[in-house]
């Protein structure tokens, strides 16, 4: 049984959590976005800045899991972007390295964000996931998440959101 760690990011796991958003996304989205998308959205540079930017700015709020000492999947939530809404979260991304999907260790992260929304004085939690993601959505349906209705187009593909009270 691997030794499991889930801590907050620091600004040193840039490249841990660039690696595991790349790899995640080949895996959970070869058959939902174009590979001419994926190729152009991911981009190891870009996403490089992208996250030394999130892990410098104290909004983002960042958790790695590691398996043995080694990162395997990574969270993030803020209070809702875009939203005026006192008291709602969102939870911006929980990717995972494909080796170990199935085995818990994403539940123990979104345990592990949900726990800390809520300590934060969020009373509700929201996220956009693609339509097609179905393993995402009963993922998320597992936790309580609800459809609230709202959708929008994300790089091609229909997203929709879910909500759950905390």
């Amino acid at each position: 049984m691997p030794t499991i760690q889930i801590r907050t990011t620091v600004p040193e796991d840039v490249q841990a959590v660039s690696r595991i958003q790349i790899e995640s996304w080949w895996s959970a989205f070869a058959d939902i976005l174009t590979t001419q998308t994926l190729e152009e959205h991911l981009k190891e540079d870009a996403i490089e800045q992208m996250y030394r930017h999130v892990l410098a700015d104290e909004r983002f709020h960042g958790l790695l899991l590691t398996l043995d000492g080694q990162p395997h999947a990574m969270a993030f939530w803020s209070a809702a972007r875009g939203e005026q809404t006192p008291g709602l979260a969102e939870l911006i991304c929980i990717h995972s390295l494909k080796g170990n999907w199935g085995k818990g260790y994403g539940s123990q992260l979104m345990e592990r964000a949900l726990a800390e929304m809520k300590a934060a004085g969020y009373r509700e939690v929201l996220l956009w996931v693609f339509e097609q993601n179905l393993r995402a959505r009963r993922f998320y349906e597992k936790f309580g998440f609800s459809l609230s209705g709202q959708q929008q187009n994300n790089l091609g593909a229909n997203e929709i959101q879910y909500r759950k009270a905390l």
